[in-house]
């Protein structure tokens, strides 16, 4: 099969339309069953993804695709998606207390690695100083959604949860700037910036794409809020095209359109506004399809060929960044907010690298820099390989620091106008192996007034609990509270899964 979906020469046509929907059907559904196996191996779903790219690509299949250009243009779009969905997922309260950490993490964090990556390229590899610290510019951007497909079955407490989500959310934006520049500086060096003004340039481009993103996301929400329609699915639109809009005029003035994506989303997602759990889950099912649809195109514009070229150099990077750069990182920004050393140790474990790096690897190749096809190489496979050693091992790293919590509670995104006029929400929790909920009869819980558990699921069926109901180990348990008390729920039920039936007996939840 010799086929080409956008031609070099020629318009895509109507005759080119049943192949490419018959191609993206397939691939999609194969994707969304993938999901399972992800569940299944512990492997991050980005790594079947790129598999299917590498798949039905020139090696595979034999579909041809080569441009660089159109890869970072509808890479980025995706990173919009998908970073528009982590702001309108994510709960201001369960961040609240990370955004400062997190934001240092994302700054000085995002320098420490790249210096520290940069001069292992320069000595290890011999590579020049600007081509080595764009590498590590390159890598020093995480991916939440590495980490979070890995983790769905381990529960992690809201601390280290929340600092993840917001470090996330805040890196993409000063990374692209970096790697901007200095891919700029590779490609002109009689023009390149001194760092003083690099750093100034990206401190009022993220000043001024923060300002934007919370402008277009309040006054939007405003707007939403009294133009309100009927439609959830109308509603969830409108509220997507705000965060868009948000990149769009913050790019428009020069100034971050990533970080004013996030931060519209962010406040759009903490609004009360009407239909939340439909705008969450178009938000959520628009990032699926964003990431799907991106780490397959990467897939495809990798070539197998040349890629074992680049093992051995993105090994030993990778072992820089994963011992030295991520750890030194994390301990110089987050030392002085007293995060514990076991937090700090799991976060450096849990900083996995994926989309956006390689996403990032194809600028200097639109701007013009010669001969740096293999940075590309050397990204994608280091990315692979250590998503393959990082991933599977992150439950068990959790477990052997003693930040695994024993139970997990979860909001359930439920479609229901009465449950919205009535304030309620609906938490899921799972109790773990080792939690002392179990035994623990449902009226001993002595949950808020307001709140109940009104459905206990075991062994695959569902029945209604009765006061003198016991909870046993792997339970999964459907609690209904009121929006006032979901926070006081949920430190209740901690309180239980830690000390027992007996935690708190003087003081109520």
């Amino acid at each position: 099969m010799d086929a080409t979906f956008l031609a070099a020469q020629g318009a895509f046509t109507l005759e080119d339309l049943t192949p490419a929907l018959l191609v993206g059907s397939l691939v999609l559904l194969v994707s969304v069953a993938a999901v399972r196996l992800s569940v299944k191996s512990g492997l991050p779903s980005l790594l079947l993804y790129l598999g299917i790219g590498l798949a039905i690509g020139e090696a595979g299949l034999g579909i041809q695709f080569d441009s660089a250009e159109l890869t970072q243009v509808l890479g980025y779009a995706a990173l919009i998606l998908i970073l528009a969905e982590g702001g309108l997922t994510t709960r201001w309260e369960g961040i609240r207390g990370a955004v400062a950490p997190a934001a240092v993490l994302a700054t000085v964090g995002v320098a420490v690695s790249v210096v520290v990556v940069g001069v292992a390229g320069r000595y290890l590899l011999e590579l020049p100083w600007t081509t080595a610290l764009l590498i590590g510019a390159i890598l020093s951007s995480t991916d939440a959604a590495a980490v979070f497909s890995v983790l769905r079955r381990v529960p992690l407490p809201r601390r280290i949860t929340g600092l993840l989500e917001a470090e996330s959310g805040f890196n993409d934006a000063p990374v692209v700037i970096l790697v901007t520049a200095l891919a700029a500086a590779s490609a002109d060096p009689a023009h390149a910036e001194p760092w003083w003004v690099l750093t100034w340039h990206a401190a009022v481009e993220l000043a001024g794409g923060s300002l934007v993103g919370l402008a277009v996301g309040w006054a939007g929400g405003q707007f939403l809020r009294r133009a309100a329609s009927g439609s959830s699915g109308l509603f969830s639109i409108g509220v997507l095209s705000l965060t868009v809009l948000a990149y769009a005029a913050a790019v428009s003035v020069h100034t971050s359109g990533f970080i004013a994506c996030y931060l519209a989303a962010l406040v759009l997602g903490n609004m009360a506004l009407p239909h939340r759990p439909a705008v969450t889950a178009f938000a959520t099912s628009m990032g699926w399809f964003a990431q799907i649809g991106l780490f397959v195109l990467l897939g495809l514009l990798a070539s197998p060929e040349r890629l074992d070229e680049q093992i051995l150099p993105a090994v030993v990077i990778g072992l820089v960044l994963l011992l030295f750069a991520r750890p030194l990182s994390v301990l110089v920004s987050l030392t002085p907010f007293g995060v514990p050393w076991r937090d700090q140790a799991f976060l450096s474990w849990a900083g996995l690298r994926g989309a956006v790096p390689v996403v990032l690897a194809t600028v200097p190749l639109t701007l013009g820099v010669a001969d740096v096809i293999w940075i590309f190489d050397l990204v994608f496979v280091l990315v692979v390989i250590f998503t393959l050693v990082q991933g599977p091992t992150l439950p068990w790293v959790a477990r052997q620091l003693g930040v695994a919590t024993t139970y997990r509670s979860l909001d359930l995104a439920v479609e229901s106008t009465p449950l919205e006029e009535l304030r309620a929400e609906l938490l899921q929790v799972s109790v773990g192996p080792e939690s002392r909920l179990h035994g623990v009869e449902v009226f001993e819980l002595r949950l808020p007034q307001g709140a109940n558990v009104t459905l206990v699921v075991r062994g695959g069926s569902g029945f209604v609990p009765a006061p003198n109901t016991a909870i046993r180990r792997g339970d999964q348990l459907l609690i209904v509270a009121t929006a006032e008390t979901k926070a006081r729920v949920e430190r209740r039920i901690r309180a239980v899964s830690q000390a027992g039936r007996l935690a708190g007996w003087k003081k109520s939840g």
